[in-house]
């Protein structure tokens, strides 16, 4: 397997559609000219854009509800000037920090459920690593058109899904009873205690089967996918499926990153600004959530999703390069 390799001139640039206007410029002029323009740029331009632009995505990923990561692999891996895997394993590590800060409070308020979490964690944590493994064996080019379609399958999803605040669940499942998966949710707002309990558990392990092996694929983490999955499959309320999803999407994540992390595939100076930068974006997009409409974030989210991923199959096809 031939090991990635950070090449200024190896993608051409976009990055800075997002930041500055002298960009549009750019995307205009020649190949090598634009070779040129890549090569002439300080090295301390790149880190410096990457915190800005996941500042920015952190603020905006929290009050839409999904992880950072399915937001910072097509945008980073799309306008910026690095190999693909490096993107990937930096991905990783943006959804993992993220899930991790957000925790421990999750657990100490009741949001989040350790006998949901881990068995569909482990599962999950099993299938990533086989999705690190193939990801890092295909071409760069193969994984960017399967990229580009899985995204334009996430923004179509958060079109189509419907939420339900408290699901109804008849009768939990035998492997859900044996394995203890209930709780009782306290709604802050209403004051009220609601219990819960979850069915069609083995298809729900099939399925985090299927979403730890594309978030180790992708390197986009599972956000995305783990709440409907939890909620609208398993029946577990809405709160609850956000926060465990949370706790899964660490465990998931940490699995694959060290994958990529003895490959060779993370490099500190794509990772730890774009890790700073999506966490302190994230605290003030926590705040959003009580001014703004969620559902005005969610829109550009997935405007932004649209795009991207229409961006990253013309990158994969070697149409827009």
């Amino acid at each position: 397997m031939e090991q990635p390799q950070l090449i200024a001139g190896r993608l051409k640039p976009s990055l800075l559609l997002w930041l500055l206007p002298a960009t549009l410029l750019m995307l205009s002029l020649p190949a090598e000219a634009a070779d040129a323009a890549v090569s002439a740029t300080p090295w301390w331009v790149w880190p410096l854009a990457l915190f800005v632009v996941c500042f920015f995505m952190g603020m905006i990923a929290v009050p839409a509800g999904v992880g950072g990561g399915v937001l910072f692999v097509p945008i980073v891996g799309s306008f910026f000037p690095f190999h693909l895997d490096f993107v990937r394993g930096a991905g990783l590590l943006v959804a993992m920090s993220s899930a991790l800060a957000a925790g421990p409070s999750l657990l100490k308020n009741g949001m989040a459920n350790l006998r949901l979490a881990l068995p569909l964690a482990l599962i999950a944590s099993i299938s990533s690593i086989g999705g690190a493994m193939l990801g890092l064996a295909l071409p760069a080019n193969i994984v960017q058109i399967a990229l580009g379609f899985t995204i334009l399958g996430i923004a179509a999803l958060m079109i189509s899904a419907k939420k339900s605040e408290f699901p109804h669940v008849a009768q939990p499942d035998p492997l859900s009873r044996a394995l203890g998966i209930h709780g009782i949710f306290h709604d802050a707002i209403s004051g009220k205690n609601t219990p819960w309990q979850v069915h069609r558990t083995p298809a729900g392990l099939v399925i985090f089967l299927v979403i730890g092996f594309l978030g180790g694929l992708f390197g986009v983490g599972a956000g995305w996918a783990n709440v409907p999955a939890l909620n609208l499959l398993l029946g577990v309320p809405l709160k609850v499926a956000a926060g465990t999803s949370s706790m899964i999407l660490s465990m998931a994540s940490a699995s694959a990153t060290w994958y990529y992390l003895d490959n060779g595939a993370i490099l500190p100076i794509i990772a730890v600004p774009s890790v700073i930068g999506m966490m302190m974006g994230a605290r003030i997009g926590a705040h959003l959530l009580t001014v703004l409409k969620a559902s005005v974030i969610r829109r550009l989210v997935i405007a932004i999703l649209l795009f991207a991923g229409i961006r990253t199959l013309l990158k994969g096809f070697g149409v827009w390069i």
